[in-house]
């Protein structure tokens, strides 16, 4: 009941948490402040990295480039205006379809040389100069007759202040809801002069409107200045190429535009025979290519007529500068600069081949949507599924679906659709739901370790806590290694003691014993009095449990050690003599688990291996070794030190078992002395086996004088066998096996 109170009580606080979140998320949203437009569009800038527009060479667009190498052949910058119309005139004679100039030419060329002669103090040789070249054109007017002559484009710089109104050459028609409550404005333009703006057939705006990062992104096609259109140079360029007299603006509720009657601004811009799909302030969103010297054609080869033949033939030219010292460099979501006319080229080479960027009308409601029903469905799956691992599962899989769709949308149909803010969102619901589901499970733990933290081992209440669903009736077969550890002579010892004393001397024998299992990862089954069962891999998964529960056992003869130095100095009540144990180990696999009734059940082992394991330990005493493994456990452990100490037969088995006595760890395995003495006994063995009785008496005398006295008893036990056995026939099937008869 209780537990069911605190998934409920956590329900409601995950549900109240997810429903603020929802609301203020809406509210920022609808806000829409500058670090969510910001994060837009880093993750529009990702996709394309990801996946940027390929460069057409085919599509009909070029720059003819005035970089570092034509300024070094043909003088510094700025260029005499006779210089740009050899090169205007150069490229028209090349076949250019349009030639667009990213240039404001709004002053006189000081460099022509009548500018240069009004400079001069007026003098008699000044009005002789005057005289001299009354004969020659300004530059001013030999580029103005450049321009007449093709298809021109000058540029402007839109601005606000005071100034004359300047026509824009294009002709504009609206077609449903005026935009310009949408369209960037400006109230005056700086112009090309009058000269060269009336001989040029187009004048379009340079303007950029980069983001606040300073990142160019989109580009404007129309702008409004005073009460009137002005285009962009890039659109310009388009509509002097195609011939064409008028764009034609395509705005909410026109025909073919479903507004349902609200003002969305502007939706598309015909230039000619080409839609350009735009956003509501007139804006093309560009989808970026790498740069690539192939869009550019140094201006230098144009000027000598070396560039490669048909170049320019048929395109729309633009000219500009790359030269890093004229600082026209743009930042765009693929390079950190690249020269200002490229972008003006890519936006018509977008314009030409159509698969524009473009964001959906319907794609801040989708995105608002999406917030809201992720952060629902994240706080839900947190609140209700049947833990915190599955509720996370489910919460990123929300979020990755979230992001994959975006990025689909973006690969597939050139979609700009946010998933950044509802991904954000719920990320954000997720955390906050996860942590209340975290901190309700924390409680659950807390009361199943104070209720069971007193009779189990820490690790199987640690997993008790993780999953309390095991706390019912069931077992599980798997591999285990069991100990069982007892006190020798324990009734000889107990006598004399009261309850209290020996209460006490039990605690402090069986508490040293009882920290070493624990901190080998082992498992207390049972107290048994003065005994302890124990056992290793479960609850929890321990590859070297074998190995584990021979580091126990020669831990627990240390502690032993330090049991009795502690009872001599009178720090543990007791008997004045010391204690001894016996330990078995054996391993093999147990049905483990919660062993009962349905009223009570403790968690335990059960199998063959167990009932060996309790013999191994009683037959410690016959042989006269603390520690006796079974082959199971001696093959699991081979780091271990062990020495083969007999073959026998358990009572009510056939199979003969290999019987070790646990010697020591790596460094007692690695010591020459013991591989001597292993080589000794298994000699012995290997002899008594084969009826070689004299052969086993002697090495058996070999090896117990190695041993130092600890292969006493195993030495007595053979000295017995070999005396009934020496001058007797064997009997069939002899392998020097014994049948153990005793538990």
């Amino acid at each position: 009941m209780l537990r069911h109170t605190i998934r409920l009580r956590t329900a409601v606080a995950v549900a109240l948490t997810a429903g603020l979140i929802a609301a203020g998320g809406t509210v920022l949203r609808l806000a829409d402040p500058v670090p969510l437009i910001g994060l837009r569009n880093l993750v529009f800038d990702e996709f394309q990295r990801l996946r940027p527009r390929a460069y057409d060479a085919e599509l009909p667009v070029r720059i003819v480039d005035i970089d570092d190498a034509s300024l070094a052949r043909f003088g510094q910058w700025p260029w005499p205006r006779d210089r740009l119309a050899a090169l205007v005139e150069a490229t028209a004679a090349a076949g250019a379809a349009a030639i667009a100039i990213d240039l404001v030419m709004a002053e006189p060329d000081r460099s022509s040389p009548e500018q240069i002669v009004a400079s001069l103090p007026d003098t008699p040789a000044r009005r002789a100069l005057e005289r001299a070249i009354e004969l020659g054109e300004p530059n001013d007017a030999v580029l103005a007759g450049a321009l007449a002559a093709s298809n021109s484009v000058t540029g402007a710089i839109l601005v606000h202040g005071d100034g004359p109104q300047v026509r824009p050459k294009s002709g504009f028609a609206v077609s449903g809801d005026d935009p310009r409550p949408a369209l960037p404005t400006f109230s005056t333009v700086v112009a090309p002069l009058p000269i060269l703006l009336e001989a040029s057939h187009g004048v379009g705006s340079t303007n950029w409107l980069p983001d606040i990062d300073q990142v160019v992104r989109t580009v404007p096609l129309v702008f409004v200045v005073g009460d009137g259109f002005f285009p962009s140079l890039s659109a310009e360029a388009l509509r002097v190429a195609q011939g064409a007299s008028t764009m034609l603006l395509r705005a909410s509720n026109a025909s073919g535009e479903t507004a349902w009657g609200a003002f969305t601004g502007l939706n598309a811009v015909r230039i000619g025979d080409i839609t350009v799909p735009t956003e509501s302030n007139g804006e093309m969103r560009i989808h970026f290519t790498p740069s690539t010297p192939e869009r550019y054609v140094p201006a230098w080869q144009v000027l000598d007529g070396t560039m490669p033949a048909g170049a320019l033939e048929g395109r729309i030219v633009l000219i500009g500068t790359s030269a890093p010292g004229l600082f026209d460099l743009r930042a765009t979501p693929l390079e950190s600069a690249v020269p200002g006319v490229e972008v003006h080229a890519q936006a018509i080479e977008q314009m030409i081949a159509g698969g524009a960027l473009t964001r959906p009308d319907w794609a801040a409601g989708a995105e608002l949507l999406a917030f809201v029903v992720a952060t629902l469905t994240v706080a839900l799956a947190a609140a209700l599924l049947a833990s915190v691992r599955v509720a996370l599962a489910t919460g990123l899989a929300v979020l990755i679906g979230l992001a994959a769709t975006s990025w689909f949308l973006f690969n597939r149909s050139q979609m700009l659709v946010d998933a950044s803010f509802p991904v954000v969102g719920a990320g954000l619901a997720l955390a906050a739901s996860i942590g209340l589901v975290s901190l309700r499970e924390e409680v659950e733990r807390r009361r199943i370790r104070n209720a069971f933290g007193r009779y189990l081992a820490p690790a199987f209440v640690e997993e008790l806590s993780r999953n309390p669903e095991r706390l019912k009736l069931g077992g599980e077969i798997r591999p285990m290694t069991i100990l069982f550890c007892d006190m020798r002579s324990f009734t000889t010892i107990s006598e004399g003691m009261d309850a209290h004393t020996l209460t006490r001397f039990m605690n402090a024998f069986l508490t040293p014993l009882t920290d070493v299992i624990l901190e080998r990862r082992g498992t207390i089954d049972k107290y048994m009095g003065d005994a302890i069962m124990a056992f290793w891999n479960a609850p929890l998964d321990d590859p070297d449990h074998a190995a584990h529960a021979c580091d126990s056992a020669l831990a627990m003869l240390v502690a032993i050690d330090q049991f009795n130095a502690d009872r001599r100095a009178g720090k543990v009540p007791g008997p004045n003599r010391d204690v001894a144990i016996g330990i078995g180990l054996n391993g093999g696999d147990c049905c483990v688990g919660n062993l009962g009734s349905e009223r009570r059940f403790d968690y335990s082992v059960i199998g063959d291996c167990v009932n060996v394991a309790s013999r191994l330990e009683g037959q410690t005493k016959a042989y006269g070794v603390p520690v006796l493994v079974g082959e199971s456990v001696a093959t699991a452990a081979p780091r271990h030190a062990f020495l083969k100490v007999d073959r026998v037969r358990v009572k009510g088995k056939t199979a003969a078992v290999r019987l070790y006595a646990l010697w020591g760890d790596a460094a007692t395995l690695a010591d020459p002395a013991f591989q001597a003495l292993r080589a000794a006994t298994d000699a012995m063995l290997a002899a008594y086996a084969s009826g070689d009785f004299a052969a086993a008496a002697y090495l058996l005398d070999e090896a117990e004088a190695m041993a130092d006295g600890r292969l006493a008893g195993v030495a007595a036990i053979y000295r017995e066998r070999i005396a009934e056995r020496i001058g007797q026939p064997l009997p069939a099937g002899w392998d020097g096996s014994h049948d153990l008869l005793t538990k």
